[in-house]
């Protein structure tokens, strides 16, 4: 069963895209490394840390593909489940400062003591454990979006009207997340992180780990995305986003297939948001912000939905872009990127990836036909 999915996953285009991937995660920290600091081929920490960033985008926008290129669904709160993600992976460094906050408590952390706090909420117990905090990275994002999807999919809530309450959803816990009672710090969020597993967050050594881990990440997660997609369940999957009633009419349980799938990009999602933390060194309510999760759609529709690579390499492009943009001309950055959206939208509809496969597939289709013409006229010829 596991080798059946492996090879459906595996196809050529996936293979040598997540043969990149897993090159970029070992050449990238070796460069950083093992070469000297005035080496022209050396990749300084920064950058790196960026480019790790970049990659937990990458698999944020490879999780909203899964459920609104494959399944039709508009999702704009994703981001609801990246940040969650985010929190729970932040509250494990936390618990690791211990004594070495400002406040020297042992147990609470600093904005907490600064607060009063008397004891540690119910909700915080468990996270100083690496082991708990990384099983809550995929409960509670994927929790959240079981309970959201049973009721929406349940009650067939679709098009425009699903994606505004998805907003709603992100925009009720960016408040619910802004207030100080609620015992995740507030409008400042999590920040002054100090170990992760023992070693210091700041060390180059943990960096360029972190920055392995999230490319590692995003080939397994590549992986699970095309093995579901390139399955039979996945061929329903495609169906219920082109003609759902037909799907329900031939005795498939619509509510249940796109209940799975958006579960299981919840957690993809919310694995971005723990790997994005420790290389960003802060998680705050604003990663609920809906205009966040508007920036995945674009990233997604840049790179070509339906397309699995397309919205990794929207995500690289479009944040890089975002990072020359706003360092150099920072008042014409939410113009540029409003421009790409109605660009990519006029001219190129599928995308890049989705634009140059199009383009490709005609290209093979004329050979099969020329082909076809030159053997039906030689063989006129022999006749």
């Amino acid at each position: 069963m596991i080798t059946g999915f492996l090879l459906r996953a595996l196809d050529r285009r996936i293979s040598i895209a997540i043969g990149i991937i897993l090159a970029i995660a070992l050449l990238v920290p070796a460069s950083n490394l093992l070469l000297p600091a005035d080496s022209a081929f050396r990749i300084p920490t920064y950058i790196m840390s960026m480019l790790g960033k970049y990659l937990s985008y990458a698999i944020l926008a490879l999780a909203l593909d899964l459920v609104w290129g494959y399944c039709g669904i508009l999702s704009l709160g994703h981001g609801a489940f990246f940040a969650l993600g985010g929190y729970a992976m932040g509250m494990y460094l936390m618990r690791q400062i211990g004594t070495r906050g400002t406040y020297g408590h042992p147990i609470l952390p600093d904005f907490m003591v600064f607060l009063n706090w008397k004891e540690l909420p119910w909700f915080w117990h468990g996270f100083d454990m690496f082991w708990f905090a990384m099983l809550m990275v995929l409960v509670v994002p994927g929790l959240l979006a079981f309970v959201f999807g049973w009721l929406a999919f349940r009650s067939r809530v679709n098009g425009v009207y699903l994606s505004i309450i998805t907003q709603a959803m992100t925009y009720a816990l960016l408040l619910a997340f802004f207030r100080n009672d609620m015992g995740f710090g507030g409008n400042n969020g999590l920040t002054d992180f100090k170990d992760i597993l023992g070693f210091s967050v700041q060390a180059d050594g943990t960096r360029a780990v972190l920055f392995a881990m999230t490319a590692i990440m995003l080939a397994l997660c590549l992986m699970i995305a095309s093995g579901i997609v390139n399955s039979k369940f996945g061929k329903v999957l495609v169906g219920v986003r082109d003609a759902e009633s037909r799907v329900r009419f031939l005795g498939f349980r619509v509510e249940n297939i796109k209940l799975f799938t958006f579960v299981v990009s919840a957690m993809m999602a919310g694995i971005a948001g723990a790997l994005f933390v420790p290389q960003v060194g802060i998680i705050n309510p604003g990663e609920f912000s809906p205009a966040n999760s508007i920036e995945v759609v674009v990233w997604t529709a840049v790179g070509g939905r339906g397309t699995l690579i397309g919205p990794i390499l929207g995500a690289v492009l479009v944040n890089g872009g975002k990072s020359y943009f706003t360092g150099a001309f920072p008042e014409f950055w939410l113009f540029a990127l409003g421009g790409l959206f109605i660009a990519v939208t006029l001219f190129f509809p599928k995308g890049i990836v989705g634009t140059v496969q199009h383009h490709l597939a005609g290209r093979r289709e004329k050979r099969q036909v020329a082909s076809t013409e030159a053997a039906k006229t030689a063989q006129q010829a022999a006749e």
